[in-house]
């Protein structure tokens, strides 16, 4: 069934993240990656791309399927080049880095960025960690034909989630790595004034055996979002559902059998506004004081909260105490049990997680020491590409004080320090808002209770949750397209 809705607020601000153009375009990949660029790595050009940089790749109508394998066997060769490197290393993987080599083990290879770079020429991004627990992300460039692809170079390109360079697109299309610390606030992320884009949320939908259910975010319109919905496709009826605490708008589907391996998929057109400290004439703060399943109110976060905030005269010194307190204590990692719910006791405890553990844990202390405080979540947009995929989602925080709502991106301040006093006030255009607050009831509402946050689906089937296979996607509009290149 194909529901096309249009959503628009007059002289209203808009975030940007992720799209497609009206019509879906054919991706090489599951999120299309892959400069078809070059770059001098060593003396030699290579085409080249990274994790954090992505110039989108097009593929013909119908090569899909082709592609799909060119990728599935950069991943095989990388896994098997790993596996035989570790091999002859006591089970290490070794990788050269600042006169001696580490020794890691393998954690992830990023799917979603395998690239075919020209011929015979690839790309992949690994996540793998040292025997310390440092996360390192490293950059391989391969080369040779399918099946027969061998490893030509690596670089550490972040280390727990900072980068030690970035890329930057030069005007004659080849790139050339910058290193972090003569970075741009756009090569680090950051798009100011107003980002457009349009986004498609696709999810490809498993087996389905018995009975399923499931529930996606629906984007909304606020004071620094314009959204217009372009189209709804699914395989079976969809209904609006309205979560009434946070006024969050979610899609519920009931598929069937015959929906087994078939596309769910939402395109927007998303026009957005950076963020600054804001009046909201909506919910009251006093909302925002009270404890969630995963933020409790404690003993110790207030006994950590007094303790940080001593000395701290106004509300807004205390939260910038607590802002740097978190900086300070956590590091930004996804290695583990545990991490990712926005579990802020296990934020305190391990002292690490991702952008939802680092909120989750102000949240509690700003809580604790009675500022209001409140959660949102959504996908940050790549600032230096105009379009291609997303890996995964990305949260920040809000709290309020002095009459406004204060944004905040903890996470990403820790991974560039240079954005700290940046990130304490501000949230870039470059994203996408779907959902806020934390323990969402719906009704219609899953078997386990109410929602821990949504931006992923929530899929049932039997009494089973299950994980379906989920890809964000963005293009930028013309004029976003031409304002990014102009500020390069």
């Amino acid at each position: 069934m194909n529901i096309r809705r249009t959503r628009n607020i007059p002289n209203s601000r808009h975030e940007c993240d992720l799209g497609l153009p009206s019509q879906p375009i054919p991706v090489r990949t599951r999120i299309s990656a892959g400069a078809l660029v070059a770059v001098s790595l060593l003396g030699v050009s290579l085409p080249a791309t990274s994790c954090a940089h992505r110039q989108a790749q097009r593929a013909p109508v119908g090569a899909e399927s082709v592609s799909s394998l060119v990728t599935t066997d950069i991943q095989a060769a990388i896994e098997q080049h790993i596996e035989g490197k570790s091999r002859a290393s006591a089970g290490f993987f070794q990788v050269p880095f600042r006169g001696g080599d580490l020794k890691l083990k393998l954690v992830r290879v990023h799917t979603e960025y395998l690239a075919t770079l020209g011929p015979a020429r690839h790309f992949a991004c690994v996540d793998l960690v040292g025997t310390q627990g440092p996360i390192y992300d490293v950059d391989f460039f391969l080369s040779g034909p399918p099946g027969a692809m061998t490893v030509r170079e690596t670089h550490v390109h972040k280390i727990n989630a900072q980068p030690l360079y970035t890329w930057d697109q030069r005007s004659n299309g080849t790139w050339r790595r910058v290193p972090v610390t003569q970075a741009t606030p756009r090569l680090l992320g950051v798009v100011k004034g107003t980002d457009a884009f349009e986004f498609t949320y696709r999810v490809k939908l498993p087996l389905i055996t018995n009975t399923a259910r499931m529930w996606l975010p629906l984007a909304q319109p606020d004071q620094f979002q314009t959204v217009e919905v372009r189209g709804i496709t699914a395989p079976c009826q969809v209904r609006e559902l309205t979560e009434p605490a946070h006024g969050n708008k979610v899609l519920f589907f009931e598929p069937n059998a015959a929906a087994s391996g078939q596309t769910v998929e939402v395109r927007y057109r998303i026009l957005r506004t950076e963020k600054s400290p804001y009046y909201d004439a909506g919910t009251g703060p006093e909302g925002y004081l009270a404890s969630e399943l995963l933020v409790p109110l404690n003993e110790n976060f207030q006994s950590i909260a007094q303790e940080v905030t001593r000395g701290h005269a106004t509300d807004l010194y205390r939260a910038r105490a607590l802002y740097n307190h978190v900086i300070e204590r956590l590091r930004y990692a996804k290695y583990g049990s545990g991490w990712g719910r926005g579990d802020a006791v296990y934020a305190c405890d391990a002292r690490s997680g991702n952008c939802s553990d680092f909120h989750a844990y102000f949240i509690a202390l700003a809580r604790a020491a009675h500022i209001p405080a409140r959660f949102a979540i959504g996908a940050a947009i790549p600032s230096e590409r105009n379009d291609g995929g997303i890996d995964g989602y990305h949260c920040w925080a809000e709290f309020f004080t002095e009459g406004k709502w204060w944004p905040v991106d903890i996470s990403e301040a820790d991974k560039h320090s240079s954005l700290a006093q940046y990130y304490f006030g501000h949230h870039p255009a470059n994203r996408i808002e779907f959902s806020r607050g934390r323990d969402l009831v719906i009704e219609p509402g899953p078997a386990n209770g109410p929602i821990n946050f949504l931006v992923y689906p929530v899929l049932e089937i039997g009494d089973r949750l299950v994980k379906p296979e989920t890809t964000f996607l963005f293009r930028r509009t013309p004029r976003a397209s031409a304002r990014t290149s102009a500020e390069r």
